[in-house]
């Protein structure tokens, strides 16, 4: 859909969790668009999926003081990928109109940044938390090599790592790895 650049100021939350407002932002872009909204889901730490496939994927990359947020979602077609179902909002209906859409994301970015530097990432946390999947979802994390861990999803940590509930019932903060649900 497109990129935005985030100058992180003195006094604002760590900038690894403008992933967690980017997300709300395209959550909230996307809702209004769909005839079921309880469909549309977060998976951590930032991809939208609708009904379990995933509509929405989310990039941040620091450089220098700045942070490039790139959000991509399928609006009139999805990719094909072999290791995941992919939904467009063309599935569901007439596609939105780009421009129009990307007016929404871009307001809707402006008033999570807004909330992300004004009031923290304690109720960021929250919001998130009330549109993700549900606690005690299977997930499963790959880390950086490969390795898989499989346990249940036990909610964000206070700096907004994911914590997974492992089969010995202990809890790992998980802060970066690509996710599966189920």
């Amino acid at each position: 859909m497109g990129s935005t650049v985030v100058h992180p100021g003195p006094g604002d939350p760590p900038p690894h969790t403008l992933t967690l407002a980017t997300a709300l932002a395209a959550y909230e872009a996307v809702v209004p668009l769909l005839p079921d909204p309880r469909a549309l889901v977060i998976k951590w730490p930032n991809d939208l999926l609708l009904g379990g496939a995933k509509l929405s994927g989310i990039l941040l990359e620091r450089e220098g003081d700045a942070v490039v947020v790139g959000i991509g979602i399928n609006l009139a077609q999805a990719p094909d990928l072999p290791d995941r179902p992919t939904v467009a909002l063309s599935d569901l209906g007439p596609a939105p109109d780009r421009d129009a859409f990307a007016l929404a994301l871009a307001a809707a970015f402006d008033r999570e940044i807004e909330r992300w530097r004004t009031f923290g990432i304690e109720p960021l946390i929250r919001r998130w938390l009330a549109v993700a999947h549900p606690l005690d979802t299977p997930l499963k994390v790959h880390d950086a090599d490969g390795v898989p861990t499989s346990g249940t999803f036990a909610g964000l940590a206070p700096d907004a790592s994911l914590l997974l509930r492992l089969e010995d019932g202990t809890t790992r903060a998980i802060h970066a790895g690509d996710v599966t649900l189920g």
